[in-house]
């Protein structure tokens, strides 16, 4: 049987990797003289890898991370102060197995949202759920379900994942009905599982972004109990690569010889 007939033989089967890739497989392994076991191997290794990515990729859409900027990407050397130290601890993930939350606190532009996208990401590699949005977009998401049961079934894509990512805390502000719903997303995964929030607040003036929310004070406490802060001092890195504008030219005038 020819060797792409094999191929096409054993995606018939439930292989998922490539024709291409099981035919490339097969011509190795004829002209290396691997044997049965050795060339079983090779190919449960592939399908292996083949399916791994398939489910990374599926869990990585419904994680709705987006587009995630390479961590080394990241200039360390930008912030006049970081603890990278501790990021490089968080991205062991024992945070998660303690179900501790994370706080990156600085001003706008200065890395919290690719760092928080880089731990979402190194969790779902490791096998953990994960679900991205910024503050904003859940709330919205949770605020417009139309009953209470249809608001408890939209909860659970907030709530079930081993790691939650809140972005932009104190960008835009809510009122109290939002300040309720955070705090049931916090109070239920409080001691269970993960959260990470970025802002450029304080935790004493969070109450800025919920005026008069009653639960606010504690939203805080059930947040902070168990929570790593990751302050970032720096200057905007997109405005640092912002290019400089270019000075107008100076005009100028010839003066006219007397005639």
């Amino acid at each position: 049987m020819p060797v792409d007939d094999v191929a096409q033989s054993l995606r018939a089967l439930g292989l998922r990797a490539s024709a291409a890739a099981i035919s490339a497989l097969i011509t190795h392994a004829t002209s290396q003289r691997l044997s049965p076991v050795e060339y079983c191997e090779q190919l449960v290794a592939l399908e292996r890898r083949e399916r791994d990515a398939a489910n990374l990729a599926r869990r990585s859409r419904t994680a709705t991370l987006g587009t995630v900027p390479p961590l080394d990407a990241f200039d360390w050397a930008h912030p006049r102060s970081i603890e990278r130290g501790l990021y490089d601890a968080l991205l062991g993930l024992d945070y998660i197995e303690r179900a501790q939350n994370v706080l990156f606190r600085g001003p706008s532009g200065v890395g919290k949202t690719m760092l928080a996208q880089n731990l979402g990401l190194k969790a779902l590699q490791e096998g953990c759920t994960v679900r991205y949005s910024t503050l904003a977009t859940a709330l919205a998401d949770l605020l417009k379900q139309e009953s209470l049961p249809a608001l408890e079934r939209r909860l659970k894509h907030y709530t079930s994942p081993d790691l939650l990512i809140l972005d932009e805390l104190g960008y835009l502000p809510c009122d109290n009905r939002a300040a309720d719903v955070l705090y049931n997303i916090i109070s239920r995964r409080h001691e269970q599982r993960s959260t990470i929030i970025t802002t450029n607040l304080a935790f004493k003036n969070w109450g800025t972004i919920f005026p008069g929310a009653a639960c606010v004070g504690a939203l805080v406490d059930r947040f902070t109990q168990h929570c790593l802060v990751m302050d970032i001092d720096a200057d905007s890195w997109r405005q640092k690569k912002l290019p400089t504008p270019a000075r107008a030219p100076v005009a100028t005038t010839r003066r006219r010889k007397n005639r």
